[in-house]
């Protein structure tokens, strides 16, 4: 199937083998609790949809139609209910940034408590189950177009390591998140042994470019990965939550501060112990 060039996309003597196209439709305004999401994005998108193609969706507009946008005076009190565990805390002039596990088992700043583009003396709150809104939104427009199509619900994230945000995937439908690659040889015929894509993050990334933080562009289509779209029940049930490393596997569980000050209760608690046992000792023996 050959891909049609969508309105406003430059093109220059065809599109060759493998190359990507992702692109952001005008057209979808303001969303409110109830609206159907499916039907927004498809007067936006629909005339030019072809199968194979991916729905990268901000978080934000899924939020807003599945009613996450509750009055909070103090964001700082609804970073709390939200969070499950604290990662690790700083304090800056501007007050204290929080990294945290929320209650879908995302590590993120603020539990992703957004308080951006929604009125004052509101807060947003994540998707209560991104994976199952992805699905619904898939299932929704899948049914609708009656194209294989796969849907990302994506947030902007801080990374370890790294300056600057970019947007993930939280919630995905319809197509793998992951390309696991090991067993494969690379091109030089070494076996690949560790090397897993992140495809859901990397297509969320590159849908970010084109939707912009500030241009009221909330979904972005990416075309040339129909590979990685399947059968809604087979392409990858578990959804984003493939993304979440376990936490027998997490080596930076905790920030440093955190990790030190746990170490040292730890230790307390080990010499109490010892200090206890040598005393019992004595009084067992007094010679």
């Amino acid at each position: 199937m050959r891909d049609t060039p969508a309105p406003g996309v430059a093109t220059a003597g065809g599109v060759p083998a493998g190359a990507l196209t992702v692109f952001a439709p005008d057209g979808i305004g303001e969303i409110a609790a109830g609206d159907d999401l499916a039907a927004i994005i498809l007067a936006a998108t629909g005339a030019f949809l072809v199968d194979g193609d991916i729905l990268a969706v901000t978080s934000k507009i899924v939020s807003k139609a599945e009613g996450r946008q509750v009055a909070a005076a103090d964001r700082e009190q609804a970073i709390t209910d939200e969070t499950v565990r604290v990662v690790a805390t700083r304090e800056h002039p501007g007050g204290v940034t929080r990294i945290v596990e929320n209650r879908q088992g995302l590590v993120l700043a603020a539990a992703g408590v957004d308080a951006s583009n929604t009125a004052d003396g509101t807060v947003l709150l994540l998707p209560l189950d991104p994976d199952a809104s992805a699905r619904a939104l898939c299932a929704a427009l899948r049914d609708r177009t009656g194209l294989r199509l796969g849907v990302l619900i994506t947030d902007t994230a801080g990374r370890p390591w790294r300056e600057g945000q970019t947007d993930i995937t939280i919630g995905a439908a319809g197509l793998a998140v992951l390309d696991d690659l090991r067993g494969t040889d690379d091109s030089s015929g070494k076996r690949l042994d560790v090397t897993v894509a992140a495809v859901a993050d990397e297509i969320a990334g590159a849908a970010d470019l084109v939707k912009g933080k500030t241009s009221g562009n909330p979904v972005a289509v990416m075309r040339g990965l129909a590979r990685l779209v399947g059968d809604l029940d087979s392409a990858d049930a578990r959804g984003a939550t493939r993304l979440l490393r376990p936490s027998d596997q997490d080596m930076f569980r905790l920030g440093s501060t955190e990790a030190y000050a746990e170490g040292f209760l730890a230790g307390q608690a080990a010499a109490a112990a010892a200090a206890a046992a040598a005393d019992a000792a004595r009084d067992v023996d007094p010679a």
